[in-house]
């Protein structure tokens, strides 16, 4: 076997967020969601709901999307973490996980305008998200062997940055070559590419197939560098990987800062799934924002991920990764309430003339916000569980960590669904996402910021 140099399998790791990352940029937040919601949105209209209800309907659906998906991932996530330990391998899962990002991603093609076969789109999203999460379970797990232990925050914050610099050229390529704008021509007065047809909506459409194919194209130095030794073991893996889970989650008490900090990662990690979930939507249903503009404010968006991750690895290195954190916690919360006290009419109350460019120019720098200290969080989120993670079962660990992400990942799009259904508002409805922001900074109180496992 060829030997595989520890840069190139540092390289070959950073390669998975880049390959992976147009899945949130390009389907989750800036072109699908939106696109979804619009013609969500429409169909309710046709159906005669008038435009704040269509619009407070269409998120709703989005929202029960997001929610069933995360409740899948909360579940599998544990169990899936400990088989992996047991059988000793983690790239045959990452694989397979792989195969459903793929086919959940391509199969958004088949998304009609017209809002008729809304259901399937939603579950081809949500086999693709599920795909996405549950191999990144197993991509963090091999964070604690790629570096040494003072260079895992630095790493993390590069995957991070990485990841989204080949967000943000996805982004980039479908303005330029895919999406069009009212003349029926994309952001440099080209035609569509391949002959799409934006009449039919082929122009948002093919976000989903360029997702696929981006990915599985740029898989292939992770599957090329990142090799792992093959370990004995693999009998009865779902028998003993359920008995490791048991044994780890009765085993939480004695390690108060990691319960503590599982705990309030769930809530905040939560929030902030639910900001990227609905971030574009709200962009699309409440400023009345078309596609383009959505990519537009997607590319300030991970611009600034970017190089904030870049930035957060570099504090998180000098500082440790909880200061990191409570950061930017607090600024992504300045984030909700703004968003929350803003629309079209007015902000934080004050009247705004019609048509006035305050609301989107606002709206353009919460996006800096949400995307640069975003990814700051999750790379300080991925350092500090590292802090806390046993070296001789990592993927277990992380699997407590997918599982502490997404035990309540159903609870931020359905308090996002209740809200605005209650209210009858898209606006009021991100409201929830300030209360879980709260909880997770209250409980980091008690996560100790070197964790609590002897090396």
């Amino acid at each position: 076997m060829t030997v595989i140099s520890a840069r190139k399998r540092l390289w070959g790791w950073y390669f998975f967020d880049w390959a992976s990352q147009p899945y949130h940029t390009l389907l989750v937040t800036f072109v699908f969601g939106p696109y979804f919601a619009s013609v969500a949105a429409a169909h309710f209209l046709g159906q005669g709901l008038e435009e704040t209800a269509a619009d407070a309907q269409a998120q709703t659906l989005w929202s029960w999307c997001l929610a069933i998906a995360g409740l899948t991932i909360a579940f599998g996530a544990p169990v899936m973490g400990a088989m992996a330990d047991t059988a000793g391998r983690r790239l045959p899962w990452i694989l397979c996980f792989s195969a459903l990002y793929v086919i959940g991603a391509a199969g958004l093609w088949v998304t009609e305008p017209d809002g008729s076969n809304m259901v399937l789109a939603l579950c081809l999203f949500g086999i693709g998200f599920i795909g996405a999460e549950y191999a990144l379970i197993f991509v963090n797990a091999q964070l604690p062997s790629i570096g040494t232990a003072d260079q895992i925050g630095q790493v993390s914050g590069s995957g991070f940055a990485f990841g989204y610099v080949g967000g943000l050229i996805a982004l980039m390529i479908t303005l330029v070559f895919f999406q069009a704008m009212e003349g029926g021509k994309t952001i440099v007065g080209l035609d569509p590419a391949f002959g799409l047809d934006p009449a039919a909506q082929e122009d948002k459409r093919i976000v989903g197939p360029f997702t696929a194919l981006w990915f599985v194209l740029f898989m292939i130095p992770y599957f090329l560098w990142v090799r792992e030794p093959v370990r004995a073991g693999g009998g009865q893996t779902m028998r003993r990987g359920l008995r490791l889970l048991v044994r780890s989650i009765s085993r939480l008490p004695n390690r108060r800062s990691l319960m503590a900090y599982l705990g309030s990662s769930m809530f905040y990690r939560d929030a902030l799934n639910g900001l990227y979930g609905f971030g574009g939507t709200y962009a699309a249903l409440v400023l009345d924002w078309s596609i383009v503009t959505v990519g537009v404010f997607g590319i300030v968006s991970v611009i600034a991920a970017a190089g904030f991750s870049w930035m957060g690895g570099l504090a998180d290195r000098r500082f440790g990764p909880k200061p990191v954190i409570i950061v930017a916690i607090w600024g992504l919360m300045a984030v909700c309430v703004t968003v929350v006290c803003m629309d079209r009419s007015q902000i934080f109350g004050v009247p705004l003339a019609t048509g006035s460019s305050v609301p989107d120019v606002v709206f353009f720098g919460c996006g800096i916000l949400i995307g640069g200290l975003g990814g700051t969080l999750q790379a300080a989120s991925r350092s500090l569980m590292v802090r806390h993670t046993d070296p001789a079962s990592p993927t277990e660990s992380f699997g407590l960590y997918g599982m502490s992400g997404r035990a309540t990942a159903f609870l931020a799009p359905a308090l996002i669904g209740l809200v605005t259904s209650l209210s009858g508002s898209a606006r009021i409805g991100v409201s929830p996402l300030i209360v879980l922001f709260v909880i997770g900074l209250v409980l980091l109180r008690f996560v100790k910021a070197e964790g609590d496992v002897t090396r």
